[in-house]
């Protein structure tokens, strides 16, 4: 979906600094164990957790369950929230200079239903991976230090 209505209004009075924001991360399992991960479009060299940012007067349950389904057409459920991340690791510098220190709700949840697949606006591919194919997998640093932290990557 891009960017909301609100923080285009930001962007507007704050040009491209650096500003912090709430999101959401969601390590999403199937019932082989695996984890999806995705490659946004633009940025195809490396895999991430799928996430987002927590809208107005949504919670961020609520986001991430809306992220999910928005970017994967996955529906999930029983979220497990297994950290609340931030720091250098979760600064994003965007293509167009855009600046964001995010602070995000890492939520563990397993796939209820609907056909996975990329919604080519965000998301350019999914993968499944093992935990044995994450080391090498060509993870983004984000996602690669939310891995760790999580304890989902040694």
């Amino acid at each position: 979906m891009g960017i909301s209505a609100h923080l285009a209004r930001l962007r507007a009075l704050i040009g491209h600094e650096l500003i912090q924001l709430p999101s959401v991360s969601v390590v999403v399992v199937d019932d082989r164990a695996r984890l999806l991960l995705v490659r946004h479009v633009g940025d195809q060299d490396e895999w991430a957790v799928p996430g987002g940012a927590v809208d107005l007067g949504e919670s961020p349950a609520q986001a991430a369950v809306r992220e999910i389904r928005e970017e994967t057409g996955l529906h999930i459920g029983r979220l497990r929230l297994l950290d609340v991340l931030g720091g250098a690791d979760y600064e994003v510098t965007y293509p167009n200079g855009d600046r964001v220190a995010y602070v995000t709700a890492v939520y563990q949840a397993v796939v209820l239903g609907g056909s996975p697949r990329p919604d080519l606006t965000e998301i350019g591919e999914l993968g499944w991976f093992t935990r044995p194919e994450l080391p090498t997998a060509g993870l983004n640093r984000f996602t690669r230090a939310l891995l760790r932290a999580t304890g989902q990557l040694s």
